[in-house]
């Protein structure tokens, strides 16, 4: 027996029970929500039958998405990454560098040495921008569970805008030649000769990295999931719509920046951030609105700022949060404005 055949026997196996699981979310949903003893219709009996729709649907897609992104990510390395973007010119560099953030296995929490590695690699400033801001913001969770929520149509407006602000902003930033702002230790790093490594993984590496990601990632993410669930069911159950629309509304000229302001302070990720973004749109939120305020929460939340600030002076954090910041709040008056 060739030996790939039993992990992708293994692989066929859990998909198809994965499927079976998927397809059995309503009815068993329903009988559970039937369960409690709450006044249907009421607003804690509509919460918690979002609830127990939303959470066990969210986890089955993020254990699917991860192990996707997984066996993808095998294929990637910090090493390999930093070699592909050493040398690159600004420009056609801004863009691959987005582009990698897409795909490879780095979220704001790995920002400092990712920072780092990419300085002493020779990365121009500005390349290095346009992958940090796209690695958070632009990631498989949030694609795949804004794909599987919300349609596609949202899934790839979010890809398109949060690429190009990510392309944009690290252009920018690498027009302004801020290299100076960075901390002493930081600009006196030596670049380094970058060198690809060999991709000898097998078959079954690749789907023991996926059942890895799995186990890793979705073991960290699955309380801030469950949180960003409750937060909500309660809009869903609680908030009344002409409320919301009122706040996050494509009529209000303020709720964009405001969007923005309290995203930023708020630490989360994509799978906690997704179903509120959900909830929100469902109550007749503004897409643009939304989008502002999602893209905020996970590209510039403060914890993220305070990690960054062992690498560069304030001035450059400074820069780095009016500039994407700026596209951000950008992005939400334009598709506010469209009629979608």
């Amino acid at each position: 027996m060739p030996p790939a055949l039993p992990w992708l026997a293994g692989s066929a196996a859990g998909l198809l029970a994965w499927g079976l699981a998927y397809s059995q979310l309503v009815p068993v949903s329903d009988g559970l929500a039937g369960l409690l003893p709450l006044q249907p219709g009421s607003p804690l009996a509509e919460a918690a039958r979002f609830f127990l729709y939303d959470a066990p649907k969210v986890l089955l897609l993020l254990t699917l998405v991860v192990f996707g992104m997984g066996v993808v990510r095998s294929f990637f390395s910090a090493e390999r990454t930093r070699a592909l973007l050493a040398g690159r010119r600004e420009g056609v560099g801004n863009v691959l560098a987005a582009l990698l953030g897409v795909v490879t296995p780095f979220c704001s929490c790995s920002a400092v040495p990712m920072f780092i590695g990419f300085v002493s690699a020779g990365v121009p400033l500005g390349v290095t921008f346009s992958f940090l801001i796209a690695a958070p913001m632009v990631n498989e969770i949030a694609l795949g569970l804004l794909f599987a929520l919300v349609g596609w149509q949202v899934a790839l407006l979010y890809l398109a805008v949060g690429l190009g602000i990510a392309i944009v902003a690290g252009w920018v930033i690498g027009r302004l030649h801020l290299e100076h702002w960075l901390e002493a230790w930081v600009r006196d790093l030596r670049s380094g000769t970058a060198t690809l490594p060999p991709a000898a993984l097998t078959v079954a590496d690749r789907v023991r990295a996926g059942l890895e990601a799995m186990r890793d990632i979705v073991g960290r993410v699955w309380p801030w999931m469950l949180a960003g669930i409750a937060v909500g069911a309660f809009i869903h159950g609680f908030v009344p719509t002409d409320a919301l629309a009122f706040m996050m509304g494509a009529d209000s000229w303020w709720s964009v920046p405001a969007a923005v302001a309290i995203g930023i302070p708020m630490y989360s990720n994509a799978a906690g951030i997704v179903p509120v973004a959900e909830a929100l749109l469902g109550k007749g939120a503004a897409l643009g609105t939304v989008l502002a305020f999602m893209m905020a929460v996970i590209a510039l939340s403060l914890p993220e700022m305070i990690i960054l600030r062992k690498v560069m002076t304030l001035r450059l954090i400074a820069v780095f949060v009016g500039v994407v910041g700026t596209g951000i709040v950008a992005v939400g008056y334009l598709f506010n404005a469209l009629p979608l």
